[in-house]
């Protein structure tokens, strides 16, 4: 049995239930002696930057309540989240880039390469 199922079914029965995002992560929360435990099962690759920002406040006890109790105010200017794509094919690559064919720009007349002298400047 995997890991990430047993970690489900003991979460499931043991911490209660506090919400789902859009992306499909569900959340938990588990009153310990200690505190609270908040804990996030994710949705498909466990991958931590598909938590949405109000939700990683809450994991963070940045936010007391959850957005599921209390809906975050989006300002206009606020994009949906994205998770990170970094190393996937969705990755942003800029032009000439060896996956994205290749060809880059050629260089303008107007760059000269470095060279050093061959004689050595005076010391003073």
């Amino acid at each position: 049995m995997c890991v990430a199922r047993i970690t489900r079914f003991f979460l499931t029965l043991s911490a209660d239930y506090v919400g789902q995002d859009e992306s499909g992560n569900t959340y938990y929360r588990k009153k310990t002696p200690a505190g609270e435990r908040r804990r996030v099962i994710y949705a498909g690759v466990p991958e931590a930057s598909k938590v949405p920002a109000p939700w990683y406040g809450w994991l963070h006890y940045t936010d007391d309540l959850p957005p599921s109790e209390e809906a975050p105010k989006k300002r206009f200017w606020q994009k949906d989240h994205r998770p990170n794509l970094t190393g996937t094919s969705g990755a942003w690559r800029p032009p000439g880039h060896v996956l994205g064919g290749g060809k880059r720009q050629a260089s303008g007349s107007d760059y000269q390469a470095w060279r050093p002298s061959s004689s050595k400047a005076p010391m003073s």
